[in-house]
């Protein structure tokens, strides 16, 4: 059993999912949430949070590895930028415990998920309520969802990659 925790940053809110990925590839849930960064008197305040909120996630569930969304340009280059921090935040700090990274891009995430690139939110989110066996009614924040289908999205990547004999970046470049 592999342990992978996905990572949606952002300034806000990062999403935070957890699964369990068998040696056939099936995925469990396990836990998923948002760390909410907003009671910060400033923006290095919200990425001393998003650290500290991930780091005591990392040991509570222990996970061997970690998968994390890029960035994309959606809004304005401050936005931009403000995710970049909180993606590096984030990234430091599952860096130091040597922890293996995979990153994934949005239209990778939605096309593993939904079969198509330019999937919507809903789309993605029923598919990882479907992959999870979750119940339609269970609550699932929206960045928490998201998080899981990074998380998702690693799972099916490392499986195919033990099935083909390449690895994930090798997979990634592919499409």
């Amino acid at each position: 059993m592999t342990r992978i925790l996905g990572i949606d940053p952002g300034s806000q809110r990062t999403g935070i999912g957890v699964i369990d990925m068998a040696a056939d590839g099936r995925c469990t849930f396990v836990h998923a949430q948002a760390l909410v960064l907003l009671d910060a008197a400033d923006f290095p305040s919200r990425l001393g949070l998003l650290c500290e909120g991930l780091e005591a996630l990392l040991e509570q569930w222990q996970p061997q590895q970690i998968a994390i969304e890029t960035v994309f340009m959606d809004k304005s280059a401050m936005s931009a930028l403000k995710l970049g921090h909180a993606r590096g935040a984030a990234l430091a700090t599952v860096v130091r415990r040597r922890l293996p990274v995979s990153e994934y891009e949005p239209r990778v995430i939605k096309q593993s998920l939904v079969g198509r690139g330019a999937a919507d939110k809903v789309q993605v989110q029923h598919m990882v309520r479907l992959l999870l066996n979750l119940l339609p009614d269970a609550k699932l924040q929206a960045d928490a969802a998201d998080a899981l289908a990074v998380a998702l999205t690693h799972a099916h990547m490392s499986a195919t990659a033990t099935r083909t004999g390449l690895t994930t970046d090798q997979l990634r470049r592919r499409r």
